[in-house]
């Protein structure tokens, strides 16, 4: 994947949880017809990327009932849904896990990114099924607390950690992609930060990816249940493109498309299609 591609514009990932239990009330469970006609219907409202998860990446510090599921369970959520996306769409597909046999069976079922939560801190054998497939891979930080010295300083330090690791063990510069974790191991004034200080990612000259969508800041600030969080999200999208996100990952694509593209026009200057 040409690398130059997450520059021309701002790319919007839309978000396909196959799960009962997401903190945003979309997931599907294992109602894979209309997981994929969601994700259908995502790419005609304009979405670059289809992000399936099969289990919920909550925040241990936010949700105490969080358990992972096994390999297997969460290989029979997402290939079907990878596959029936596959069968109606070349949309660019990226697999949502931490785990290398998920990401062995989504990339065979035609995923080409990698969104590792736990930055291939996690499991020692991911980065090697990245480098092996020359796939793209999402590097984000978290942590097991929210204690910093600076929170972008220390989240930049992180993922360079991440980034060289990454590359000492055969995965191309090129395919690797930064989030700084927005709502993972960071409360209310780290999240903030990170958005107000976005442009520092730049530092890792990497596309840098970043997911507040529908997230308990946005429902801390305006008090809002997690289904009327959209206003907050656009703000969120808005502000992080012009300081320099480069992909955003988000709920509602139909609208981010349109934000995107209206900030697109801010920043870049407006180019009709």
């Amino acid at each position: 994947m040409d690398k130059s591609i997450w520059y021309s514009k701002t790319s919007v990932m839309g978000i396909i949880n196959v799960t009962p239990d997401s903190f945003s009330g979309d997931g599907f469970g294992i109602n894979f017809d209309s997981a994929i006609s969601q994700a259908v219907q995502f790419v005609k409202d304009g979405a670059d990327i289809i992000d399936v998860g099969g289990e919920s990446t909550r925040p241990p510090n936010l949700y105490k009932n969080v358990k992972e599921i096994s390999v297997s369970e969460e290989i029979e959520r997402v290939i079907p849904v990878i596959e029936g996306i596959r069968s109606q769409s070349d949309v660019c597909v990226s697999i949502d896990t931490s785990k290398s046999e998920v990401a062995i069976e989504a990339i065979r079922a035609g995923a080409t990114i990698v969104n590792d939560i736990w930055g291939l801190k996690k499991d020692s054998k991911l980065v090697k099924v990245i480098a092996d497939n020359n796939v793209c891979v999402v590097i984000m930080h978290n942590a097991l607390s929210d204690t910093y010295s600076d929170v972008v300083t220390d989240t930049i330090n992180d993922l360079k950690q991440s980034i060289d690791f990454a590359e000492n063990n055969g995965v191309e510069r090129s395919k690797i992609i930064v989030d700084p974790g927005f709502g993972f191991a960071k409360n209310l004034n780290h999240n903030l930060e990170i958005i107000r200080r976005l442009s520092e990612y730049k530092f890792l000259k990497s596309p840098i990816l970043i997911g507040p969508s529908r997230k308990s800041t946005i429902g801390k600030i305006l008090d809002l249940p997690v289904e009327d969080r959209l206003e907050g999200t656009s703000a969120l999208v808005a502000v992080s493109i012009y300081n320099g996100a480069n992909i955003v990952r988000v709920h509602d694509v139909r609208n981010m498309v349109r934000v995107a593209k209206m900030t697109d026009a801010l920043v870049h200057g407006f180019k009709k299609s």
